[in-house]
């Protein structure tokens, strides 16, 4: 038989077979199954057919579901992926004084920043690829030299050239930038990037900076990009929630990997921003700068620690002006004394002395337990409970009327005084005059004062109250009981802030406290007038103890103190520390004015230092002349302090 033709090796088919077979063995008697090629072959299509489709109609379920029911939810997920939400910054409210001088607003500015990593990475691959192309440190010369162009001295070249070649991710370049000036940047160099602030503008930089206070920004909230103007001090913080309004949101696409880098043209708005409110002051910016400089000058000539005063309207206790010596300039922050940024006015009380003897003066009026003429024979010492009491200046037994005590400020003729009046019914009148209470002025850190609790007082409590000593008020308080005396016995807590102006322009008036009826109105206008001599000058000892305070063509009503501080070191009252204070009405004779001082630790052997009266004098003019006080109708007239001498 021929073979067959082809390849030697090639493989011959099985033989067929008729019948069913346990196939050929392997030797060892068991069959080998037999592979049916041909049949397995003949089903593939199908089977690949079949799962063809079920995948088909698997991702046409998958479609109809994404493009259906999870179409919003997705969508919102890939939004919020790329998505960035910032805040939109309200407009900051101004605070003007009462004839709309603005004592602080906003004004829009930009902040320039960099990324330089990222620059140098991009600018030196480039550079590597073409290499005409300038690398990075040739581009931030470029850069630092054009902005010290467009900005001038408000940057330093090098300071900018090393902040762009700094090794870090981010970093700002410059802030309070003129939103024109970094168009200009920008528009050049398109790779810095801006973010919008709002600077806050004091235009008389230390002119009641302790009062308005001062706002800056921060950055806070790592979900939302904040840079909102926050109070610091003053007025800014207390009224912060009024003058900040309502901040908006947005949504921004940012760079792949980063929340910072916003894709231009992708910001849209959620929710705009609600301007804050403006506050109107009781404030005269003319009044409060002449008040500064003069309390600074007088303070400096007294060689005092520090020194406080204020300016009250006596009927309505508007007050016109609030100033102490120590101030800052709240444009200037960093180089703020932060023991400045503090109102000592109301966050620092004090010994009064003998300005709290008009608590006396009225108790004993109120109470008809003496009169303006009645004599007291005034020893030379007076024994209190354990302690002996003197009067400023030695004496034998002096025969003064009861405004001469007053007058004259006697000590021992105002405790005589006091026992006539007793301890309950002075306690009462301490209450109604507002002591140990915040008169709620709205300033952060008021404080109340002290006052011995009526159950603490033991025997010699009611020898030092009386006179001022053994309790403790801050000047506004202080104000607040001339105020009384000049308001015919009506105590009204004092107001800051007149009106809050809304967005649009509503002007919404704040509430005006209710007064309080602390004496009637005849024993306030006996104690106004027995306390006109203290400006008394006449011969012997019918002076007054503030002549220096008294006003050409006006009746003044006014009182002096001096109080000894407490040394720390012994607990003991200190024989060379004071509190130097006057609190005085103008005109006597129909008050519109209150003016109080308070000098701390002056140098009492100068001629400034011993008294506060030549101050309350200049303060006094500037009003008179700058409200055109018409003058008294008459003089003050001259009254007996001392007789039988």
């Amino acid at each position: 038989m021929p073979r067959p033709s082809g390849p030697s090796n090639a493989r011959r088919p099985p033989p067929a077979r008729t019948g069913p077979s346990k196939g050929p063995s392997k030797g060892n008697g068991r069959a080998v199954p037999t592979k049916r090629v041909g049949a397995r072959t003949k089903r593939n299509p199908k089977v690949r057919y079949v799962a063809v489709r079920f995948l088909l109609v698997a991702a046409g379920v998958k479609l109809v579901q994404v493009q259906g029911f999870e179409a919003e939810a997705l969508a919102n997920r890939a939004e919020q992926q790329r998505a960035t939400a910032m805040e939109i910054p309200a407009e900051r409210g101004s605070i003007v004084d009462r004839n709309g001088v603005k004592l602080a607003f906003s004004m829009d500015v930009v902040s320039l920043a960099w990324r330089p990593k990222a620059m140098r990475a991009q600018w030196d691959a480039q550079a590597r690829k073409s290499p005409n192309a300038p690398d990075y440190n040739e581009r931030t010369e470029q850069i630092a030299g054009y902005m010290k162009k467009v900005l001038g001295n408000q940057v330093d070249r090098d300071e900018i050239l090393n902040e762009l070649r700094d090794d870090v991710t981010f970093t700002y370049l410059v802030h309070n930038v003129e939103p024109t000036k970094a168009r200009k940047i920008t528009t050049r160099f398109a790779e810095m990037e801006t973010e919008k602030r709002a600077l806050r503008e004091y235009p008389g930089g230390e002119l009641a900076s302790n009062v308005v206070g001062a706002a800056n920004w921060r950055m806070e909230d790592k979900d939302v990009r904040k840079h909102n103007l926050h109070g610091l001090s003053g007025l800014e913080s207390a009224r912060d929630n009024d003058l900040a309004g309502i901040p908006g949101r947005k949504l921004a696409d940012t760079a792949e990997g980063s929340d910072s880098v916003v894709i231009p043209g992708t910001e849209r708005n959620i929710q705009p921003a609600t301007p804050g409110s403006d506050l109107a002051l009781t404030l005269d910016s003319d009044m409060q700068y002449t008040l500064q400089r003069q309390l600074t000058d007088y303070a400096k000539q007294a060689r005092a620690r520090s020194a406080s005063a204020v300016v009250m309207d006596a009927k309505t206790s508007e007050v016109y002006a609030l100033a102490n010596d120590k101030t800052f300039d709240p444009n200037d922050l960093e180089t703020a004394n932060p023991d400045n940024m503090n109102n000592t006015a109301v966050t620092t009380p004090y010994e009064p002395g003998s300005v709290n003897k008009v608590i006396t003066a009225s108790a004993a009026i109120e109470h008809g337990v003496a009169e303006p003429r009645e004599v007291i024979q005034v020893p030379g010492s007076l024994q209190v409970s354990d302690h002996v009491v003197h009067d400023a200046w030695a004496h034998g037994t002096l025969g003064m009327t009861l405004t001469g005590v007053f007058a004259k400020s006697s000590n021992i003729g105002t405790l005589l005084t006091a026992q006539k009046v007793g301890e309950q019914r002075f306690a009462d009148m301490l209450r109604k005059f507002g002591l140990g209470v915040r008169t709620g002025i709205g300033l952060p850190g008021e404080s109340p004062g002290s006052v011995p609790p009526r159950s603490q007082w033991s025997g010699s409590t009611f020898g030092n109250l009386p006179i001022g000593q053994g309790l403790s008020m801050t000047l506004l308080q202080m104000a607040g009981m001339y105020q009384t005396i000049a308001n015919d016995g009506v105590r009204v807590p004092p107001r800051l802030v007149d009106a809050e102006i809304k967005p649009g322009g509503v002007r919404e008036e704040m509430p005006r406290p209710p007064g309080v009826r602390v004496v009637k109105p005849q024993t306030a206008k006996t104690v106004r007038n027995m306390l006109r001599a203290v400006t008394q000058d006449q011969p012997g000892q019918n002076s007054g103890t503030a002549p220096a305070a008294a006003l050409q063509g006006y009746q003044v009503s006014g009182k002096t103190g001096t109080a000894q501080q407490v040394n720390p070191a012994t607990g003991a009252y200190s024989s060379d520390k004071y509190w130097i204070t006057f609190a005085g009405m103008l005109p006597a004779d129909d008050p519109r004015f209150v003016v109080a001082i308070m000098l701390d630790q002056p140098e009492t052997t100068l001629p400034q230092g011993h008294t506060a009266a030549p101050l309350f004098h200049d303060i006094a003019s500037y009003i008179a002349q700058r409200y055109q006080i018409p003058l008294s109708k008459k003089p003050s007239p001259v009254v007996p302090l001392v007789v039988g001498e």
